[in-house]
């Protein structure tokens, strides 16, 4: 492995703040439960009710909506313990929301997207107008998707869903911390995060949840977390948490700065990639992602060469233990598998420097060069792969 390293894939996992391993440090040192009543115990839920507070104020919510989890996995899975009998949710949901909203046993309602990866707004309108039962349906759109980057134009949408008398829940896993949030000016009423997404530790996230909903706990057994999440609260995560979206919101302004660095890479790739294609480069997208296609080639294969170059990134396709398989995603945005196959993501933050964007562009074109002659004519020749790629998503 190469001694010098190029971290760009915070999508996956932002590395850990220096003022997140600080708080974290120093909570290790305290001794008490969070429920009990003594000094100590008082100390350690004082790490908490800070900590509480800070997420209220990343998000735009009240600190009594806050409630702790072990990640943004848990906090999707929390929302679909209540009974619902009808769930509306887009085509591109993370799998942490598909899986127990078919498990749940609720009529499911499939949203589509268009070619950039956006909920089709007519199709909104069509599903809100079959509702029966407005209080037993819960709508659910991810506010950005970790693997195109791509933000949903939520405000739209959650103000049609509310006029028609539902519940609704945005998975912000990818967006916390990378663009401002505004739970109550949204009117959404659930919502859930990660911390290992913003530069908190891995295992840690939070739910929230609008005060006076009425939701079933998850895990039950005990009253933590206003009886929202039964255990004892993990002191030293929350810690970790609290300090990191301190820090994420200070730096909010700067994250959209990136949208230079993006536009930098993605020229880059347009020029040593023949027939790439930047994936939802119509829409609204996160200002750190990259999602791009290279036509011919297997995306599991350019990882390891990227890997072997010092260079992390990940595949746009769906990856499980390592395993690479078609993407749901880019398969509802109309790319065909072997498009969705070759779909590499790079993603980043404000700690990456220029030096990690040359060393990706350096990279990118030693590999470029060694594959220059795997049938280069057949590729880029009229009706080849990346012609039709180009022609579907517009680019052509």
């Amino acid at each position: 492995m190469s001694v010098f390293r190029t971290y760009l894939d915070w999508n996956a996992t932002a590395p850990l703040r220096r003022e997140a391993r600080a708080a974290m440090l120093a909570a290790m040192d305290v001794t008490g439960n969070p429920s009990s009543v003594h000094g100590e115990g008082r100390e350690a839920r004082a790490i908490v009710e800070d900590a509480r507070r800070r997420i209220a104020k990343l998000v735009g919510a009240r600190a009594s909506e806050v409630s702790f989890t072990s990640g943004g996995t848990e906090a999707n899975n929390a929302v679909f313990a209540n009974p619902w009998k009808r769930v509306l949710l887009s085509s591109v949901e993370h799998e942490s929301v598909l899986a127990p909203a078919r498990r749940c046993g609720a009529e499911i309602v499939v949203l589509p997207v268009d070619r950039n990866g956006v909920v089709v707004p007519e199709a909104v309108t069509k599903a809100l107008a079959a509702v029966r039962e407005p209080h037993a349906t819960l709508l659910s759109i991810q506010m950005a998707n970790n693997e195109t980057g791509v933000i949903q134009p939520l405000s739209e949408i959650v103000t049609q869903a509310k006029s028609a008398g539902l519940v609704v829940h945005s998975d912000a896993v990818q967006a916390a911390g990378r663009m401002p949030l505004d739970f109550d000016g949204l009117g959404i009423d659930l919502m859930s995060m990660s911390g290992h997404k913003l530069g908190a530790p891995k295992g840690i996230g939070a739910l929230i949840v609008r005060d006076g909903l009425d939701l079933p706990s998850l895990l039950v057994g005990g009253g933590q977390e206003s009886r929202r999440r039964a255990g004892t609260e993990n002191v030293v995560g929350i810690a970790g948490l609290g300090a990191a979206a301190r820090a994420v919101n200070e730096e909010l302004a700067s994250f959209a700065g990136l949208g230079e660095s993006r536009a930098f890479l993605e020229k880059a790739i347009k020029a040593i990639v023949p027939g790439s294609v930047i994936v939802g480069a119509g829409a609204e997208r996160l200002a750190n992602t990259v999602c791009f296609t290279w036509p011919g080639q297997s995306a599991e294969t350019l990882l390891i060469k990227m890997d072997l170059g010092g260079v992390a990134v990940s595949s746009g396709a769906a990856c499980s233990s390592g395993k690479v398989g078609p993407s749901h995603v880019l398969a509802a945005m109309g790319l065909p598998d072997d498009a969705s196959r070759s779909a590499l993501r790079v993603s980043f933050g404000v700690a990456t420097d220029e030096a990690a964007f040359a060393r990706f562009v350096a990279v990118l074109t030693a590999i470029a060069n060694r594959t220059a002659g795997q049938s280069a004519a057949t590729m880029n020749m009229p009706g080849g792969p990346a012609s039709r790629l180009q022609m579907m998503m517009g680019e052509a």
